[in-house]
Formats: structure tokens, sequence, C-alpha cells
């Protein structure tokens, strides 16, 4: 995968039980998108490019829930990192 350009932006989710959705963290551009890659790698968070995605999520406020319209890509993004996660390293 290539990595993620910090200029093309970052966005951090994050989901509790009891909430409706995931919500977002920490978004930004720049300096601050390096910060939040910087953090993930560090605590072996799994990173997702998508640009399209991003372009959506960047322009919610921090503490906002994810749409309704995007549970359904959200999901898929959730599910395809549980799966690397139990997958076995060799």
């Amino acid at each position: 995968m290539k990595p993620i350009k910090p200029e093309e932006g970052a966005v951090a989710l994050g989901y509790a039980a009891g909430q409706r959705a995931p919500q977002v963290l920490a978004r930004g551009r720049g300096l601050i998108a390096e910060q939040i890659i910087a953090l993930a790698e560090e605590h072996q968070v799994h990173i997702h490019k998508n640009p399209e995605l991003l372009e959506v999520l960047v322009r919610l406020e921090l503490g906002d829930e994810i749409p309704e319209g995007l549970y359904q890509a959200i999901a898929e993004v959730i599910a395809f990192a549980y799966q690397l996660k139990a997958e076995p390293l060799e």
C-alpha cells in the first residue's frame, strides 16, 4: 500500500459501546495529518487510505458521528482491520 501523504489529510475515528455510530476523534491536513498518522503507526492502529471517504470525513467536526450514508463503508473498513489483526504474522 502507498504511504498516506499528510497533505491529503487524515481522520481518526473512534467507537465506544453505547454509541450509535463511530465519531470523529481527530481530523486535519498537513502537520495535523502527519501527527494523526504518526500516532496511529506508533499505536499500531489500522490506517486505511480512501481519498473519497477522506474528503467526506474531513468535513465533519470533532465529535460528530459519521453520517448514516457512510455506515456501510466504515463497517467494511472496520471488518477489514479486524481481519488483518486476526491473521498471524509470518
